[in-house]
């Protein structure tokens, strides 16, 4: 068990708030939009656990800062990943898959029902929003996984590729991640990734008003109505993600990079809206 005072002032890459049992968590980097690396995968897996392990959160709202929902931008996560892929080793990649495996189960073991506000391009690890059971989005926000294939040459195998596969089938999701696709928010919200899409500044008093509502319900009928509805995922995670995670670090080993103009690379993508 873990209580809020405990966590509450623990991570630098999130800011809690909590009122009648309804925790705010909003995630950042110095205060402006969260930019993903080992430091912040790393506090959300821990994060995640803490908010799991506190019997006294009812409702979660999680959100990101500014106009951003996570980053960094295709040019930046390029030159991250190179030198990632230069300096590989059996510990790193321990490490690496060690908190990839539990940023997926932790955030389904937290059972309690949660609201997701992606209040802007999600570039990283857009799956983490999808998880939530309710997700609303800017009108400007967008869902994508350049990262793994397209920029640093990776296997999608995070349980990104798990997420994605659940929610858009699988030739629809095989083409999102094989070809860097970014999906605006009108897109995700016909194709079913997101239920509500409207400006930035309607979205945090909209997902405290469905915090409210919820909130009315009794603390198990919450809880145990979270765990019915992510059964399916957690199986699907449970089963697969570390064998996943092994395919993506056999391809690790291979440093040859195929792309000869990382330049170009980072250009492609900008054009598509970042």
């Amino acid at each position: 068990m873990s209580t809020f005072d405990s966590y509450k002032n623990k991570y630098s890459h999130v800011h809690f708030e909590r009122k009648d049992g309804i925790l705010q968590m909003t995630l950042h980097t110095n205060n402006g939009p969260l930019q993903w690396g080992p430091s912040s995968q790393s506090q959300l897996v821990q994060a995640f656990t803490d908010v799991g392990a506190d019997r006294d959160n009812r409702l979660i709202i999680l959100t990101g800062t500014g106009d951003v929902f996570c980053g960094p931008k295709a040019e930046v996560g390029r030159s991250f990943y190179k030198e990632v892929q230069d300096n590989i080793t059996a510990d790193l990649l321990d490490k690496t898959h060690w908190n990839a495996k539990r940023l997926m189960t932790r955030l389904l073991d937290i059972e309690v029902p949660i609201i997701a506000i992606v209040n802007g391009p999600a570039m990283r690890h857009s799956e983490i929003p999808l998880m939530c059971d309710i997700v609303i989005a800017a009108d400007d926000a967008s869902f994508e996984d350049t990262a793994h294939f397209q920029i640093a040459s990776q296997v999608p195998g995070d349980g990104l590729n798990i997420v994605y596969t659940m929610l858009l089938g699988l030739n629809r999701a095989r083409y999102f991640m094989l070809m860097g696709e970014i999906i605006p928010a009108k897109k995700a919200l016909e194709l079913g990734l997101v239920s509500e899409v409207m400006p930035r500044k309607d979205l945090l008093p909209r997902a405290w008003e469905i915090a409210k509502q919820l909130a009315q319900k009794n603390d198990l009928l919450l809880r145990y109505t979270r765990v019915v509805l992510t059964q399916p995922l957690r199986n699907w995670m449970e089963r697969d993600v570390m064998y996943h995670l092994g395919m993506e670090a056999l391809a690790k080993l291979d440093k040859e990079d195929v792309h000869s103009d990382d330049a170009e690379i980072a250009a492609a993508h900008n054009k598509k809206g970042h």
